[in-house]
Order: structure tokens, then C-alpha cells, then sequence
């Protein structure tokens, strides 16, 4: 069952300024989200589930508010802080996957790892992840332009979970896949919350968020 509050946002608003006027998109959101929880975020398009995703993911400062990641507001880290925080603690499932096209598979799960120890893997770790997601030693030599939509995705999962990070933040990670291969992701990171991780998922499809264990709605910037 989910324990304490992982994340904890408290009144975050993100503002955009544009030349014909500031653009609203997250409005006073307040929301808690406890470990080992399985979220989905719905809404229409344009309502701000990506924009939340991404406070979520620090990707991006609110404009005013605070987001709390294990008890730390993370308004008050510095930069260095913050991608420490990114590299460690959070992983990112994207729709587009967002792999490097010129690097292999093995090469790109193996990628954050380099970022965060400064050496290549020797423990194995990379190799045995894409096992588990059902990428194999042939297949992890080829680079993403070469492989399937859900061989890409499979890939891009094992290369949010090299740093064994707590939260796993997904953004429509079904949305470029056929229906089979969709419901196989998902029973992928179903596993993965039994296991303890905490998953957030962005959707539209009611069929991917019924696998979750809340569904948080978002309409024009805020929690509904």
C-alpha cells in the first residue's frame, strides 16, 4: 500500500509570458501523492497535464507555489541540487521515447549511468535491465531508428530505471503504440509499482488509466 508523501505540491502556479498575454497553466495546484502510489493525470488537451508533469519531474520552476520531493522544497536547490535530484531520484517515460538516435540501445540505457558514477557499467546492470524488458544482445547493438516503436519504448523503460530512481514519471507512454504492444508496457509498469516504485502516467486513454490506483483530473490549470 502506498506509504508517506513522496511528492507534495503546495499551491503551484506556472505562468507563461507571451506577447499577447500571460498564459495561465497551472493555477494553485495542491495535491499529494504518496510512495509506492500508482497515479494517472486526465484531462483534455491544453488543461496542463504536461505542464504538471513537469514541475513534477523539475523539469521546469513553478512561478509561485512549492513542490515538495521526500520532505525537500525543491524551490529552495540550486541547479546542481536539482539534476542530482533528476538523476537520482526521478525517471522519465516519454511518448516519443526521446532516445539518441546515433547511439545503440545498450549505449542509451547505459547513458544516465555515465552521467551519475562517471564510468562505464561493469556491473552488468544495463545488459540484465534491457533482459527484462525483452531487449536481447543482438537487439541491444542496434540504434533506435532500426528497432520497433515498442522496442524503442522497452528501451526507454530500462533506461528510466538504470539509476534505480524512486518516482517514474511517464508522459502518454502508449500513445505511438498498437494496442497489444500499449497493454504489454503497461502490465510492465504495473509490475514495477507492486515492486515499490512510485509511477506517475500522463493519459488520455481511460483504458491506460484504469491500471492506476487514482486518477487526478485536470481541467484549464487545476485539480478538479
Amino acid at each position: 500500500m502506498p506509504g508517506d508523501a513522496i511528492i507534495e505540491l503546495c499551491g503551484v502556479t506556472k505562468v507563461y509570458p507571451l506577447p499577447a498575454g500571460d498564459v495561465v497553466a497551472l493555477d494553485r495546484v495542491s495535491m499529494t501523492i504518496g510512495n509506492g502510489e500508482f497515479v494517472a493525470i486526465m484531462g483534455p488537451s491544453g488543461s496542463g497535464k504536461t505542464t504538471l508533469l513537469n514541475q513534477l519531474g523539475c523539469l521546469d520552476r513553478p512561478t509561485s507555489g512549492d513542490l515538495f520531493i521526500n520532505d525537500r522544497n525543491t524551490r529552495e536547490m540550486n541547479d546542481r541540487e536539482l539534476t542530482s535530484l533528476r538523476l537520482n531520484t526521478i525517471g522519465y517515460i516519454f511518448q516519443r521515447f526521446n532516445l539518441l538516435p546515433l547511439l545503440s540501445a545498450y549505449e542509451n540505457v547505459e547513458f544516465p549511468y555515465l552521467m551519475k558514477h562517471r564510468r562505464p557499467d561493469s556491473s552488468g546492470r544495463v545488459g540484465e535491465l534491457l533482459a527484462q524488458v525483452g531487449i536481447d544482445r543482438t537487439m541491444a547493438t542496434h540504434k533506435p531508428p532500426e528497432l520497433s516503436g515498442g522496442q524503442q519504448q522497452r528501451v526507454a523503460i530500462a533506461r528510466a530505471l538504470v539509476n534505480d530512481p524512486q518516482i517514474l514519471l511517464c508522459d502518454e507512454p502508449t500513445g505511438n503504440l498498437d494496442s497489444v504492444t500499449g497493454q504489454q508496457i503497461m502490465e510492465m509498469l504495473t509490475d514495477l509499482n507492486r515492486k515499490g516504485r512510485t509511477i506517475v502516467i500522463v493519459t488520455h486513454d481511460p483504458g491506460v488509466a484504469r491500471y492506476a490506483q487514482r486518477i487526478i483530473t485536470v481541467r484549464d490549470g487545476r485539480v478538479a
